[in-house]
């Protein structure tokens, strides 16, 4: 055997190695992202418009399990609760226990006496909804909004009630990150509540465990098209160092 069979040989026992480290190591991200994404996330079907233009109505999100105590203001939170009905509802909280929360000062939402900047609110000044009477959000509650105001039966809708409107903290499912259908993507941050205390929220590991996946499907596809490939370029090259054996072999056809 040739010093080059020996070397050919050799490469492709290694490149055979390769790809098949790649395709388990595929194997393993794209399996992993998936698990730990139905481990983490939920997805929900949002009924009706009062989220638009941020979220329409029909559209489909993924919300990340969260206990409530981690919920932050501008946070789009999925929850339940028995006062609201027993479907699960998605708004947007604005006050957290202890908040003055009133609306409007120059046509702005204000926390604790501070204008909030709500870039992701309708255009349209009809759609931002009315007045909101100075109410102080009761501790461990949550004070929560429709993006199209006008129109959401939110926490405006129960502001006579003991409660003042706001349910507890421990009524929230999940936190939305993401719209998938259509897809929309990651929602923006509200940053128009960085100046409270406490800030805003994080987004998830959406982000991470999509990579996982996308990589994963790349690691094991281009690992299994590996072994043709090198098959395919053996018997081009085969052909072409021994052309007499391939005239011979045409000849007998």
């Amino acid at each position: 055997m040739s010093g080059t069979s020996r070397t050919a040989e050799g490469h492709g026992r290694l490149g055979s190695m390769l790809s098949g480290v790649a395709v388990a190591l595929g194997c393993l991200l794209f399996l992993g992202g998936f698990v730990w994404a139905a481990l983490l996330y939920r997805p929900y079907t949002v009924p009706t418009p009062s989220m638009s233009p941020t979220i329409g109505s029909g559209d489909r999100v993924l919300a990340q399990r969260i206990a409530g105590d981690d919920v932050r203001r501008g946070d789009v939170v999925v929850f339940t609760d028995k006062a609201w009905g027993d479907l699960p509802l998605v708004k947007r909280v604005v006050g957290v226990g202890g908040d003055k929360v009133a609306c409007c000062t120059q046509g702005k939402l204000t926390v604790n006496g501070r204008e909030i900047a709500e870039p992701y609110l309708p255009t349209s000044a009809a759609d931002q909804g009315t007045s909101i009477q100075t109410t102080v959000v009761p501790k461990g509650r949550l004070f929560l909004l429709g993006d199209e105001r006008a129109g959401s039966l939110d926490s405006t809708a129960h502001i006579q009630d003991a409660a003042r409107g706001s349910v507890p903290r421990d009524a929230v499912d999940a936190r939305v990150d993401a719209i998938a259908w259509p897809l929309k993507g990651m929602l923006s941050r509200p940053t128009g509540f960085e100046v409270l205390p406490g800030g805003i929220s994080q987004p998830g590991p959406l982000r991470l465990m999509v990579s996982a996946v996308v990589i994963g499907v790349i690691l094991v596809f281009g690992g299994a098209a590996h072994g043709p490939l090198v098959r395919r370029r053996h018997r081009r090259r085969s052909g072409e160092t021994h052309p007499g054996k391939t005239a011979a072999r045409a000849g007998r056809a």
